[in-house]
């Protein structure tokens, strides 16, 4: 077989596969189902979802980090859906395999993403669970849609309040940060992303720490389906966002989980600053765990959320 022939099956395979997501209308069955398909933002971006688990079951959707996809919750999914709970994700516009856009590439196009979500599969009393950019994702929607649909709400090593420094928020991690991710994401985000998922993100810099390949790499594809514009923009929405007045409309119970050697957002101007902000927050802090944590402290994340979530 030639490589354009075998380029050509790939194709039409892809292609073939996509067909059937989109087409797919099959009523689920008693057992826990598994479907993916395609939901349709304001502007017409397609935004892939998975939507796992026994359709009566109690509803948990997840919101993932930057430059990831909903692959990343892929831990938490399986096993609260193993557990009767009907487990939501979308890859954000921009990320996975959701459409690229040139424009909305920002929190409140995020948030009212995450809304059509909710809407159109009229999700309701649902727990909401943000990742890092997600939490903020989390924030912005309850402040741009209020909690009609909401019964709790999970910040798990998030954004909020603010990630970026600025004239009110002089805590906030420096402005060369910023200048300096954007600048690695436009000279050669594929190393970035390696640089990011073998160093801070994961904690593997710290002396002892045993990286895993595995891990490193998931964290690369993931980054590199998403679009080189869209995860550029997302820098901006994700350091820059101020989450302040949106987390004082959080009428719901909160959990916020965090680590104390969070690298990329510091446990004391985020999950800490987080907890204080939103009426009655639980704060959960997982001492010595890195930013990602829904990966190496993936089995107590997993309890202490289906803890929060069974109350």
């Amino acid at each position: 077989m030639s490589a354009f022939t075998r380029l050509a099956l790939a194709t039409t395979l892809a292609l073939g596969g996509f067909a059937a997501q989109t087409q797919a209308t099959a009523a689920p069955t008693a057992a826990a189902a598994v479907a993916s398909q395609y939901i349709a933002a304001a502007d017409g971006t397609p935004l892939y979802v998975k939507d796992w688990g026994p359709r009566n079951g109690p509803v948990v959707v997840f919101s993932h980090g930057w430059p990831l996809s909903s692959d990343s919750w892929e831990s938490q999914m399986q096993f609260l859906a193993e557990r009767g709970y009907r487990v939501v994700a979308h890859d954000r516009r921009g990320h996975g395999r959701s459409g690229q856009p040139w424009a909305g590439n920002n929190m409140d196009q995020y948030a009212d993403d995450l809304g059509a979500v909710l809407t159109a599969l009229d999700l309701k009393q649902v727990t909401l669970v943000g990742f890092s950019t997600g939490g903020g994702e989390v924030a912005r929607y309850i402040g741009r849609h209020g909690t009609a649909r909401v019964a709790k709400v999970a910040f798990v090593a998030a954004i909020t309040p603010m990630m970026g420094q600025s004239a009110t928020h002089p805590e906030g991690v420096p402005t060369a940060v910023y200048d300096g991710l954007r600048q690695a994401a436009l000279g050669n985000r594929a190393q970035l992303y390696k640089d990011v998922a073998s160093g801070p993100f994961f904690g593997f810099n710290r002396p002892g720490a045993k990286p895993s390949q595995g891990l490193i790499d998931s964290f690369y594809a993931q980054g590199m389906q998403a679009s080189s514009k869209g995860t550029y923009d997302s820098i901006d929405a994700f350091f820059n966002s101020d989450f302040h007045e949106d987390l004082k409309k959080v009428n719901v119970p909160a959990l916020v989980i965090h680590g104390t050697d969070d690298q990329l957002l510091p446990v004391d101007t985020t999950g800490r600053a987080t907890a204080k902000l939103v009426k009655g927050a639980r704060l959960i802090e997982y001492a010595g765990g890195p930013h990602g944590i829904t990966d190496t402290h993936k089995n107590r994340l997993n309890q202490d959320l289906l803890e929060f979530i069974g109350k």
